[in-house]
């Protein structure tokens, strides 16, 4: 047998979620350009003051979910960065 496949499968319920975290962050500038790419397609419907309001609403919508994620965010070990690589 390999050593690839004596490690263990599955990976514990915390790192698992703190990487799952870490993956929401890397998402959540995509997801902010297409939130603010909608003004775009509309048309006419409001004008440039509702097109205006929903920027900066979602502008704080994106603040508010980093905050948020951020805080549940657990600092990475030193000696833990290194077990990735492999």
């Amino acid at each position: 047998m390999s050593a690839r496949s004596e490690k263990a499968v599955f990976l514990a319920r915390a790192s698992y979620r703190q990487r799952r975290l870490r993956d929401a962050m890397k998402v959540l500038p995509v997801v902010g350009v297409i939130l603010w790419l909608f003004p775009l397609l509309w048309q006419g419907e409001g004008g440039t003051a509702v097109a205006v309001q929903y920027v900066f609403g979602v502008w704080v919508l994106l603040i508010a979910l980093a905050a948020f994620l951020s805080a549940k965010l657990v600092p990475e070990a030193v000696g833990e960065a290194s077990e990735d690589t492999d």
